[in-house]
């Protein structure tokens, strides 16, 4: 990689995506895109680009003019959101997908977008979920995803386009606020940790997911994009994991820090649904294998990091 164009850098990983990006290739050949301008976060002032992904001219027109030779496909909505609106959910993550593809084809450039655990549904294996198996989920998100998956490895073997993903587990991160995925507690329950010394959980006690902190899930896209395509058996997409973790754990590693935390839980149907339907670990041996995946953050050290973080910004 040395030009990089993102779609939806304004999102969970986008944000912190498009800051390690221009600390390694330089702000110039970085060009981050999304629906609205940045307002507050790192990417404030900076070069940047509107565009809906659901607009192919418009992204063909950036393309053209910005002469990247990779494209990070970051927009979508996340799991819950899309539950709450299925046909936005599809024209955004298939629709936008698609026309990010077509750019990739007609201008030849190297291809990144994320898979997640949602491609997974209640049939597949609970336990170290292999990188090949059943894959039927019961999301609209989930349905995005799987067939995200196939449409990427379409436009690998029919036109040669360099397609290439992973399965993100659940992202932890203390510089962008959560934007409606079902992993989400795992980031609030750090901010009202250190704001109110209480969380109450909308996903139940003793369910275990899968979690990366964001520093990990960042160094894992940049790692696979650099990867010497001849190592890559599989494309879309890797299975990556740091974690399997449930709010109990979390709130006991709090605890540590927070003597007097507080967990409590009013579950939320929708989203624990979800949930439940998702691996309770998966299997990453592929990710190791074929481009020395290696995360660096286990739930100790992400939970000291995150409290102190947070601390700092209060």
């Amino acid at each position: 990689m040395e030009r990089i164009i993102i779609t939806g850098a304004l999102g969970q990983i986008g944000t912190e995506l498009t800051l390690k990006l221009r600390d390694i290739y330089g702000e110039e050949n970085v060009l981050p895109t999304d629906i609205k301008k940045p307002e507050s976060s790192a990417l404030k002032g900076k070069t940047f680009e509107i565009l809906d992904i659901r607009d192919a001219d418009r992204l063909s027109e950036l393309v053209t003019a910005f002469k990247p030779d990779t494209i990070m496909h970051m927009a979508a909505l996340l799991s819950a959101t899309c539950e709450k609106d299925p046909k936005l959910a599809w024209d955004i993550n298939m629709g936008g997908l698609i026309n990010a593809l077509e750019v990739a084809r007609n201008h030849n450039l190297k291809f990144f977008t994320p898979s997640s655990i949602g491609a997974f549904g209640p049939s597949t294996p609970k336990e170290n979920t292999p990188q090949v198996t059943i894959q039927r989920p019961t999301s609209m998100y989930g349905v995005n995803k799987v067939s995200g998956e196939l449409l990427c490895d379409y436009y690998f073997s029919k036109f040669g386009v360099d397609t290439r993903g992973v399965r993100f587990p659940g992202l932890i991160s203390h510089v962008k606020e959560p934007g409606g995925g079902t992993t989400d507690y795992a980031v609030e329950i750090f901010f009202e940790a250190v704001k109110n010394g209480r969380y109450t959980s909308y996903i139940d006690k003793n369910t275990n997911m899968d979690m990366m902190y964001m520093d990990d899930a960042v160094d894992a896209i940049i790692q696979l994009m650099e990867a010497d395509a001849d190592r890559l058996e599989n494309r879309n997409a890797f299975n990556v994991t740091a974690m399997s973790i449930n709010p109990e754990m979390v709130a006991n590693e709090i605890r540590k820090h927070i003597p007097g935390f507080k967990l409590e839980y009013d579950v939320d149907p929708i989203r624990q649904g979800i949930a439940e339907s998702w691996p309770n670990v998966i299997d990453s041996t592929e990710a190791v294998k074929q481009w020395d995946f290696n995360p660096q953050y286990n739930l100790a050290k992400m939970t000291e990091i995150m409290l102190q973080a947070i601390r700092n910004k209060q």
